[in-house]
């Protein structure tokens, strides 16, 4: 098996998945809906897209010591992931997620974090028995925040560079010392606002948050703005990028599709702009289908049938 260039580090789930007209409130139940269960977890569906999409990818991960954890880890091999470092964990069970989605693509979630809150930094020395030379280490904030910090400085002492999507958005924000090991950092604009206590609604406070961003430790901030694509803040420039216009079906991947675009972008020698370009199409091509792996598009998808106007 070849070196992965790129190594996702981070949560893995089984999704379940309600589609309905509309999401209920609070104490209501809406009928109708359609029920679909899919493999998830930001983690893995940043593998996955990877994979997909060409990359040469390898996923280190806690599941559960059972049917779930089994069954995704073989799904992760069909699409070409090294999952070496995937370890199963007994006497819990392997993370889930419910989801919600209504009519519109718009999304509500709950997760039950199972073996992704065992995954302790002691659990990152599996790496080092492997033949693993990443180029590119991507993040999220699925696992415990420790995890998270120590996979940073193990990447970065190996000469790798780090992708950190801080997402879910982390109510406490993340320490600066963390951003300063952060080489992009790919927030939308919920979790911008929770990083630097802005409100972020539109390209020009994203820029501001991108800039705080950076201002605290992170090499680029690639601040997204959805449907109305996103800015890009380094500490020598600025820039905005657009997104192609989709019909929204389901956003739970989005984040993760494009995070794992860049990657591969990135290790294939893209410059930042390009490699930009090119996870803002595989996330919009992502967005007109239902779920979290069963949306992420194949290379040949994104190369045959860019996404579509609304």
């Amino acid at each position: 098996m070849s070196a992965a260039t790129i190594l996702v580090i981070g949560s893995a789930n089984m999704d379940m998945i309600v589609q309905s007209e509309r999401l209920p409130r609070p104490g209501e139940t809406v009928i109708g809906g359609t029920f679909s269960m899919v493999p998830g977890g930001k983690g893995a569906n940043q593998a996955v897209a990877a994979g997909r999409l060409g990359g040469r990818a390898a996923f280190a991960a806690c599941l559960g010591d059972d049917d779930f954890g089994r069954s995704l880890c073989r799904t992760y091999e069909r699409d070409g992931v090294d999952t070496r470092a995937v370890q199963l964990i007994p006497d819990t069970h392997t993370g889930v997620a419910f989801i919600l989605v209504d009519s519109h693509g718009e999304n509500l979630i709950s997760v039950a974090s199972g073996a992704n809150a065992r995954f302790t930094p002691e659990r990152l020395g599996v790496l080092d028995s492997l033949d693993l030379a990443p180029q590119w280490v991507l993040l999220q904030l699925e696992i415990p925040l420790e995890t998270v910090a120590a996979a940073a400085r193990w990447a970065r002492q190996r000469g790798a560079s780090v992708i950190l999507d801080p997402a879910p958005a982390p109510c406490g924000g993340l320490p600066d010392s963390l951003l300063s090991l952060v080489d992009i950092l790919t927030p939308n604009e919920v979790e911008a606002a929770a990083l630097t206590g802005l409100r972020v609604d539109s390209p020009e406070s994203a820029l501001e948050a991108g800039r705080l961003l950076v201002a605290r430790g992170a090499k680029t901030a690639l601040v997204k703005l959805g449907e109305r694509g996103g800015v890009c803040v380094a500490a020598s420039e600025s820039w905005q990028y657009s997104t192609p216009s989709v019909k929204a079906v389901d956003t739970t991947a989005a984040g993760d599709c494009f995070a794992g675009a860049l990657a591969v972008a990135l290790s294939e020698g893209q410059t930042l702009r390009n490699a930009v370009g090119f996870a803002a199409r595989a996330a919009a091509l992502s967005v007109t289908r239902v779920g979290a792996q069963s949306s992420l598009p194949q290379r040949a998808d994104l190369c045959a049938q860019p996404p579509e106007t609304a």
